[in-house]
């Protein structure tokens, strides 16, 4: 089969790669529906992130399961399935409260920008729809595979609840966060950007507020909105010095902030910390743990992610689907493989 690899900066290719096949009885093969580029996929394909070597890409996934190990009892060949970037047993002491994401057989599934995908703890990592979606819903169930999955953790690790207040920052998890926030009930979201489309967006998804400052600036306009006191959540969603600091800033004393872009260069000053009160949790979000709630959302038309989707390109045009996120052109490109 053909698939996306990065060689290194700026650098992706798509090309001939090894078909997956069962290497494990725990393992499935999915015949990919859709898949996607992520943010965070930026910071290799911008040399931020050093690679060794070429490597495949892609870490948001749906579609069909074509074949499962010997071990894999829950999910059958013929379902249409969603799974995380991490794979989990979903049993271990990790996994029972929540955080799959650092379970202890945790395993990283990448290689999702190609026409099929092996997953691994098929049981515990993909969830099966109730039936096989149309073509139309399957963008918006792609979605929680990842960026909708971490913006509702993000929200939820802010302890977002009705009435509250709360200040976003990032891109497409930033946008999910605000439509996350906004489904959780929180009365006021502002939405820290200054690219235009993204502020409609922030708006259609329920935010009530923009900041286009930045740094000190857009934390003194937080406090202006907020009376001089800070939000009560923050949900900081790009993983720069500056991202995290605007968040933990513009948050009030004894307010929470959720993290979830994968940090580069960020320190922390302890002592801010201790004297602010403020609540940080976050990593790489458990999105096994929210999938179930959040199917049953897109099912009953609850929430709409896809429109975080800019663009949709054939899955051989993913080389462009990197530029066009590289250069601001999009807010998330979506992947459709060639039938």
């Amino acid at each position: 089969m053909r698939g996306a690899v990065l060689y290194g900066p700026r650098d992706v290719r798509f090309e001939e790669r090894e078909t997956p096949k069962i290497m494990k009885p725990t393992d499935a093969v999915i015949r990919i529906s859709a898949t996607c580029v992520c943010g965070s996929d930026l910071w290799p394909y911008r040399g931020i992130q050093p690679m060794a070597q070429p490597t495949p890409m892609g870490h948001e996934y749906c579609g069909i399961v074509e074949e499962v190990g010997s071990a894999v009892t829950r999910i059958k060949p013929g379902q249409f399935v969603i799974g995380s970037f991490f794979a989990s047993d979903n049993t271990c002491p990790n996994c029972q409260i929540g955080y799959q994401s650092s379970c202890q057989q945790a395993e990283f599934v990448g290689g999702a920008q190609a026409p099929l995908l092996r997953v691994p703890l098929a049981d515990g990592t993909l969830v099966a729809t109730r039936d096989v979606p149309s073509e139309n819903s399957i963008p918006n169930l792609l979605a929680l595979s990842d960026v909708m999955g971490t913006g509702w953790f993000t929200a939820d690790a802010a302890n977002v609840k009705p009435g509250k207040t709360v200040a976003v920052v990032g891109g497409a998890v930033g946008l999910l966060g605000v439509l996350s926030a906004k489904q959780m009930g929180a009365e006021r979201i502002t939405a820290m950007s200054r690219h235009e489309t993204r502020q409609k967006l922030a708006r259609e998804f329920g935010a009530t507020d923009i900041v286009t400052e930045r740094g000190d600036e857009g934390v003194e306009r937080i406090k202006e909105l907020t009376n001089g006191i800070g939000a009560d959540s923050a949900l900081e969603c790009v993983g720069t010095q500056q991202s995290m600091m605007q968040a933990i800033q513009s948050t009030r004393r004894g307010g929470y902030v959720g993290y979830v872009g994968v940090p580069h260069g960020v320190e922390l000053n302890v002592e801010q910390l201790f004297y602010a009160h403020e609540h940080l949790h976050g990593g790489p979000a458990p999105v096994r743990r929210f999938l179930p709630e959040l199917i049953d959302l897109v099912w009953k038309g609850k929430i709409n992610p896809v429109k975080g989707f800019e663009l949709t390109l054939p899955l051989d045009q993913v080389a462009e689907g990197y530029r066009a996120m590289d250069e601001r052109r999009a807010i998330k490109v979506l992947l459709r493989p060639t039938r």
